[in-house]
Formats: structure tokens, C-alpha cells, sequence
């Protein structure tokens, strides 16, 4: 598995690179939501992004990383599916170890 602090994954999916970061995440339909991984599936190597909601039982969720960044049509506008919200306090030194 590889936590996104450490780089993430940057592909190209259609005409977008896509970066995920680490840290706190809020759905379009506003629960909050914390990355933890990306991950490959076993046999389909299909990039997956997974989850933890902050709230209830906390339970940690899988969904392909397209779908964790795409835009959805929320009254008439498009809006990204999770948006950012604050970056894990993660902090590299200069030789480039995570403190």
C-alpha cells in the first residue's frame, strides 16, 4: 500500500492528472471523510482509494480513484465528489524523511 504523503499517485485519466493528498476530505453531501491509502486492485491493478469516515462507527470505505475525483451535477453545477479540506501534519526535513 502506499500513503499518499509520501507522493500519492499521479496519473492521467482522461485529460486530467489527478493528485491525491492525504488528509481531511468532505463529500458533496457533506460528510467528512479521511484518505488513508491508495491502493492497486489484485486483478484488475485498477487504482482504489481508501477512506474512513470521520463520524458514526467510522467505517472505512474503498472507491476507484476516477470516481473519489470526479465532478458531480449538484443544482445545475458540477462540484468534485470530495473536496480537500485540510492536509494531514505530515512534515518532511530537508533530507527528505517524514518526521
Amino acid at each position: 500500500m502506499r500513503r499518499p504523503e509520501h507522493g500519492g499517485t499521479l496519473e492521467k485519466y482522461g485529460k486530467k492528472i489527478v493528485m491525491i493528498k492525504p488528509g481531511e476530505y468532505q463529500h458533496f453531501k457533506g460528510g467528512h471523510y479521511e484518505v488513508l491509502f491508495v491502493v492497486k486492485h489484485s486483478e484488475t491493478l485498477e487504482e482504489m482509494v481508501v477512506y474512513r469516515a470521520l463520524y458514526g462507527t467510522k467505517e472505512v470505505w474503498v472507491r476507484p480513484l476516477p470516481n473519489f475525483c470526479e465532478e458531480v451535477e449538484v443544482d445545475g453545477q458540477k462540484v468534485p465528489r470530495f473536496k480537500l479540506l485540510k492536509e494531514d501534519d505530515l512534515h518532511e526535513r530537508k533530507d527528505g524523511k517524514v518526521q
